[in-house]
């Protein structure tokens, strides 16, 4: 069963998406105030308090030795007002990924109301009963603290950590890296597919396909086919290759890239709730209201951070099939021969007359 956590996001996610707040009549003929006045609140004392440490250093009737708080104060004071505009940019900035379409739900659901209450949403308003309050605290940092209907409890986030979680290149709020796209750029990487197959750009041309290498051969060097039943009789031939040789081949090169999503596990747990996790194909995760997520089987950042030796191996494995499943299948299942007499369309019933004739004479039981 989902959690409360994930039920949350996505309710906010279908509330903000929906328009249906534009037919309520009441919310419509109300007046909704949405100036939180963050700056002016934070500040509104602030000029009194420099004067009154300005006063003090400059009649040196200072409380600390030296004057040397006074004048650290001073300093903040003074450096304040850019480091509350710096620390709001970071804010807004990390809350904005809550509207990426490929979120996970997994994430603090108040992140997502807060960015809603941040980007004057409808029903977010102080009017609605949110506040948003920016604070100036006495050692140099600040904190902003979002409360209301959604907040329980309130959100509280300091300048102070949240500069220390990006300067050590971690998220508040975790962006889901983008599989599709590392999937895409790592298939020409792989070794399965000739040098004429890609671009100047690096990518596969749309007429790419993967080497004869990797194609299933008899002994006599001609190709083996899988015959497909296309009905009313008919049937044609198909390419057959060596799955197990095309594993082989990529895999070096998908735990490199496992090696490389490591560098942020973080990462490694936003992939693994919304795509990796349930083996969904890119279609059904294209297709779903919210990306697939893994949802009872969710790895929980707060839980499951640092990641297990187990979990590692588990997501190399699962990151593999989907690779295998979502973009390698895509030119392996049911390519047709490059021979053109091979590539017609033939009646079933003679094939299989021809096969089994084949078989016969391969094993000299005529």
């Amino acid at each position: 069963m989902e959690n409360n956590n994930i039920l949350q996001n996505l309710f906010l996610k279908q509330f903000n998406e929906s328009n249906a707040i534009a037919y309520n009549k009441a919310f419509v003929a109300s007046d909704s105030d949405y100036n939180f006045q963050l700056l002016d609140n934070a500040y509104r004392l602030a000029g009194k308090y420099y004067a009154k440490l300005k006063i003090a250093i400059e009649s040196n009737k200072c409380e600390s030795e030296h004057c040397a708080l006074e004048l650290q104060q001073l300093k903040q004071l003074e450096e304040a007002p850019q480091a509350s505009l710096g620390f709001l940019e970071s804010v807004i900035s990390e809350l904005s990924v809550t509207e990426e379409s490929s979120f996970d739900p997994n994430n603090d659901y108040r992140y997502a109301a807060a960015n809603s209450v941040m980007t004057g949403k409808p029903g977010f308003s102080k009017t609605d009963g949110y506040q948003v309050y920016l604070d100036l605290l006495q050692n140099g940092s600040q904190q902003i603290v979002f409360m209301g209907p959604a907040f329980q409890p309130p959100l509280v986030i300091n300048s102070s950590s949240l500069s220390a979680l990006l300067d050590s290149d971690t998220s508040l709020v975790v962006s889901t890296p983008n599989i599709g796209n590392d999937m895409l750029r790592l298939l020409p990487e792989t070794g399965l597919f000739m040098q004429e197959m890609i671009n100047e750009n690096k990518e596969l041309k749309a007429t790419a396909k993967i080497s004869e290498e990797f194609v299933m051969k008899n002994t006599d060097g001609s190709f083996d086919y899988e015959i497909i039943d296309l009905g009313g009789g008919k049937g044609r031939n198909v390419l057959k290759f060596d799955i197990g040789k095309i594993e082989k081949k990529v895999t070096p090169f998908i735990n490199a890239e496992v090696a490389g999503l490591m560098s942020s596990e973080q990462d490694v747990v936003a992939a693994w709730n919304v795509y990796i996790s349930k083996d969904t194909s890119v279609m059904e995760d294209d297709q779903m209201v919210q990306n697939a997520n893994a949802a009872g089987s969710s790895w929980l950042y707060e839980i499951d951070l640092p990641l297990s030796q187990d979990k590692k191996d588990i997501f190399a494995v699962k990151y593999k099939t989907y690779f295998m499943n979502n973009y390698v299948n895509e030119f392996t299942k049911n390519q047709t021969p490059t021979v053109k007499e091979d590539a017609a369309v033939f009646d079933l019933a003679e094939a299989k007359k021809a096969k089994a004739q084949k078989f016969l004479d391969d094993n000299n039981l005529n």
